[in-house]
């Protein structure tokens, strides 16, 4: 781990071993992790800062997957296991079960489990483990860091996912799905915010379809979520808000995002 070296991982400064302790001295993350951020009602994470997070998380999987001579999987990657400095610049920690793939491999088996809701089909049920399993956990967070729910939650069952549910609801409007306090209705840019919102979703679908070989890499998901991120920029810094803004009484959220959508192509 020591040799692991990237501005989005946590950074191991020591360890200590003897006979009876075992210890790895970590770099100190002031503001906590994901986990708290999101679901503490102490802390508010706007839409800038939320890109940013994910923007840095996938950055390190994919230094993780491309950035050394074989891959390494982290295997567990969710909102506890991202952790945030003193200037809320992500790093992502706790590598106990990660795997180093071998050369010319594709994937391994394991016995390891990972955490429940964040871990990919063909890891849960079979143990085949491969850079995949990594993008479709990354999709979970990327859900749940823009809707404030976790895969665990009571109101997703096992015929009911948090993918599921996301799938189904996205087309209604970003509005059906983002965290409540996120995107509201009397904000300035609420539909540059909703149609942002939109597609970070899409991407999340993308990274966490059923089969491995249909998620995207995590290279093009870096790129993406940065395209994404600068278009909203844009819109704002030159007070794109929308066409139609003096007529977001008479029109939906929902139509309005649909009809901007149509006016850019």
């Amino acid at each position: 781990m020591r040799n692991i070296v990237h501005r989005n991982i946590v950074k191991v400064i020591t360890c200590c071993s003897s006979v009876d302790f075992k210890a790895l001295v970590l770099g100190y993350m002031s503001n906590e992790n994901l986990e708290k951020l999101l679901h503490s009602k102490n802390h508010f994470l706007d839409i800038i800062q939320r890109v940013d997070i994910m923007i840095d998380v996938a950055s390190a999987i994919e230094h993780l997957h491309n950035g050394h001579p074989t891959p390494i999987i982290h295997c567990d990657l969710k909102p506890n296991n991202i952790l945030l400095d003193e200037d809320m610049v992500a790093h992502v920690g706790d590598f106990g079960i990660a795997k180093l793939l071998g050369e010319g491999d594709l994937m391994k088996h394991t016995m390891t489990l990972a955490t429940i809701g964040y871990m990919a089909p063909e890891f849960g049920s079979a143990g085949i483990v491969s850079v995949k399993c990594d993008v479709y956990s990354y999709g979970i967070v990327l859900i749940e860091t823009f809707t404030k729910k976790k895969p665990t939650d009571h109101f997703f069952a096992e015929e009911r996912t948090i993918r599921h549910w996301m799938e189904s609801s996205l087309p209604k409007g970003a509005v059906e799905i983002a965290e409540v306090d996120l995107l509201k209705r009397e904000d300035e840019y609420f539909i540059v915010k909703a149609n942002c919102i939109s597609s970070i979703m899409e991407l999340a679908l993308n990274c966490s379809t059923e089969l491995p070989e249909e998620r995207k890499d995590m290279k093009d998901v870096v790129v993406e979520l940065k395209k994404i991120k600068q278009r909203l920029l844009n819109n704002i810094k030159h007070g794109n808000v929308d066409y139609l803004a003096d007529n977001t009484q008479k029109t939906s959220p929902e139509e309005l995002i649909s009809l901007n959508k149509k006016s850019n192509t």
